[in-house]
This record gives structure tokens, sequence and C-alpha cells, in this order.
């Protein structure tokens, strides 16, 4: 059986995606499935034991998208099943054009509670699967760190309405230093929040290791998935850090932590806040004061660090 799925286009969406797509291969456990999508979602799936081929969608990139996409398309061969995580017009045309038996689309009005299960509902009842997995699922091995390590995620690549501040992660990480060693997380677009928490960690003469931009999305996963703790904004790191169960604090203010927070990870912590205001779901404060992360201060996130009673952990 062949089978193609489109994923989600953020980093996050695609982890969430991870319990759908499992139970799609534990009921059909001779699939070859081919993967397209954004080049971070797609690269979470580079080591799926079902996996026949990755194919990165670059129709954004083009002057003339439609086109590009409806070549890409009409290059692929037939399918017995296609699946699309997506709902943007985009995925509509390629559907249409694609060669397959059945076809199905999300359609993210048709689904309540948390993001993953909705992916999960959406796949089970399109195509009347048993549910075989009820939990994030990546196939990266997990680095082994010599001791407790203390990652940190300042970045979040929906906006920076959802950031919490540099100088808070550097003061959390300051009162945690003598317990952890410490790595910052980031993307390239990221470097400057991530540098600033660096020069706050120098003055201080924390030592700390810098890994924004330097790391590929399998790397990424194999360094959350060993950590002793997690810091981080909503955001896709988060959800890697969920899917492995990485003991987790994680910073909530314009989106709806009910539908995106670490699915299933008991090792986890929200912290956020309760404003008239919240959730917005914006890019950036629209009211100019981003208070539901201003006022989200460190000692809350030091409170719910003691709250996790990560002291017997080990590396």
């Amino acid at each position: 059986m062949k089978i193609f799925i489109e994923l989600p286009t953020w980093l996050g969406d695609g982890v969430m995606a991870s319990m759908a797509v499992e139970n799609i291969a534990l009921n059909f456990p001779k699939a070859k499935i081919t993967f397209f999508g954004s080049f971070a979602s797609t690269s979470l799936y580079q080591n799926h034991p079902n996996l026949e081929k990755i194919v990165i969608d670059e129709s954004k990139k083009t002057k003339f998208r439609y086109i590009k996409l409806y070549q890409t398309i009409k290059s692929f061969d037939k399918f017995d099943i296609a699946i699309s995580f997506r709902s943007h017009f985009a995925t509509k045309f390629s559907m249409f054009f694609l060669k397959a038996k059945k076809k199905y689309i999300f359609d993210k009005n048709s689904y309540q509670g948390h993001q993953a299960e909705k992916y999960l509902d959406f796949v089970t009842k399109s195509l009347n699967l048993d549910q075989k997995q009820s939990e994030l699922k990546l196939y990266f091995k997990p680095k082994i760190f010599s001791k407790k390590t203390l990652g940190l995620n300042p970045g979040a690549s929906y906006g920076s309405a959802k950031r919490w501040y540099p100088s808070y992660f550097a003061e959390v990480a300051t009162a945690l230093s003598k317990e952890y060693d410490i790595l910052i997380f980031g993307t390239k677009n990221e470097a400057k929040i991530c540098n600033e928490i660096a020069d706050i960690l120098k003055e201080k003469n924390i030592n700390f290791i810098n890994l924004c931009g330097k790391t590929s999305i399998q790397e990424l996963c194999q360094n959350i998935a060993g950590l002793s703790l997690f810091i981080t904004n909503d955001s896709g790191p988060m959800h890697i850090a969920a899917s492995y169960k990485t003991p987790t604090i994680a910073l909530f203010g314009p989106t709806r932590w009910f539908e995106t927070s670490p699915y299933k990870n008991s090792k986890s912590k929200i912290v956020r806040l309760d404003l008239a205001c919240m959730p917005c779901m914006k890019r950036t404060c629209p009211i100019k004061t981003h208070k539901c992360m201003k006022n989200l201060t460190p000692d809350m996130v030091l409170k719910a660090y003691k709250e996790l009673n990560l002291t017997s952990i080990n590396p």
C-alpha cells in the first residue's frame, strides 16, 4: 500500500500530527509513506520506519506557485490513500490533481480539543482506523549528556507575542546554573534574542553553549530528548520535548494553552497568566502592552521548577 501524507507547515504542528501518523502506520504496517510539506515538518519524519520518500514543498519560493505545485504533484505515482493535515487552498488544489484512490483533507472547524487529538480524530474517522497509539512519536535517539542539562528556547516562529523576554530566561538560567549545564536553542532568525541571553550569562561568568542556528532538526530533537529540563515558549521545540517526555516548563501568553499544551507530558508545567485579553492569538500584541508575557515573572517560573521536583533526576 502506498500512502501520501501532506504534513502541517509548522514544526510544532508536525510533531502534534505524529500521533495520527503513527496510527496510520500501525493500522497499515506494510504501507510505504511519502511525506510532503515544509522542510521543518518533513525533517521530523526522516527516520520513520514506513518512510518511502520525503518531498519538500518548494512552491512558495517560486514566482508561479501553483504551476510549481502542479508540476510536483503530477510527478508522483498513484497512491492508495492521500491524507492532508492542512486546509489551505493550495492543499485543495494539489489534492485535486494528485492521483489517489481515496483523498482526505483536514477541516480545522470539524474537530475539538487538543490539536494532536484533532489530527488523530481526523485520520481515525476518515480511514475508520483502530486507535493503536495515544502519544506523540518521533524516531530520533536522545543524546546522552554527561551532566544534568538545562535547555532554553527563547524563540517562537509564529511571532513576538509568544516570546518571553531574554532577560527573564537569563535570570532563571542564572538561578539554576549551579545545578545544570546550559544550552540555548534557536533558529538563525532568532539569533538576536539568543545572543541577548548569551551576553547576560557571559557578564555573570556562567558557562553555557549557544546552539542558535547550529542544529539540524534531527540534532535539535536529539538534544531536547536528552535534557534534564527544558524552559520554552509555546513553540515547535516545546512539542518535541513533549514527544520525549522531557521535563518542561512551558510559557504561554497569547495562545490557547488547552489546544497546544505539551501533549500528555506529565513532567511539564504550564506557566501563564489569566488576563482579559488572553488568548488573543495574534503574532504581535494588539494593545502594545504584552502584559501576558511581561507580567509572567522569573519567580513564577522558578516556583514551577520547584513544583516539578526534579532534584532526584539524573542525566
